[in-house]
């Protein structure tokens, strides 16, 4: 049976992923933003192995959870999930200044690409409304443009497609 490690599995689609896996005889290894959504995670899907701690906005921590994932060993798979929503106001800065949409949803899944040891699958969610994302890369950070909530998702779900077949071409 398969060994994955699923971020965002706090719970939404990444915890029902994890609980359907397990469920199947499979091995799922969950990610939560910070230790009490971890504690959460772990007794809301029994049988799960662990859970890796680590806040996607945050370049620092997302390398910390590639470090917390390679020192568990091998993966057959990694399922892309954890992502924020198109619901924020107004732009929300990270610790590292980019737009916490751009930060969770495009580039957290790239670093971990780049970092955790290869598993045998890549799984990234993305969204129908990738289809009205801007790929044109000008001012993602969204420092010049005035905020557009829904049109910043549909840019990060977009990246993420993007990212899914230049992987699958390497």
């Amino acid at each position: 049976m398969a060994r994955v490690f699923i971020t965002g599995s706090s719970d939404g689609l990444g915890r029902m992923a994890a609980q359907l896996l397990i469920e199947q005889g499979h091995r799922a290894v969950l990610h939560a933003r910070n230790e009490r959504r971890g504690e959460e995670a772990l007794a809301a899907v029994p049988g799960a192995e662990t859970v890796v701690i680590g806040d996607l906005s945050s370049i620092a921590q997302t390398r910390s959870v590639a470090e917390q994932v390679n020192r568990l060993g091998s993966f057959d798979g990694v399922i892309h999930n954890a992502g924020v929503g198109y619901r924020e106001p107004r732009r929300i800065a990270t610790e590292d200044g980019l737009p916490q949409v751009f930060a969770v949803n495009t580039l957290a899944p790239y670093i971990l690409t780049a970092l955790i040891q290869r598993p045998q699958r890549l799984v990234y969610l993305s969204s129908g409304l990738h289809q009205s994302g801007d790929a044109s890369l000008k001012d993602l950070a969204w420092e010049h443009r005035p905020w557009q909530r829904q049109q910043a998702y549909a840019d990060s779900k977009l990246h993420d497609v993007l990212l899914a077949f230049a992987v699958a071409r390497r």
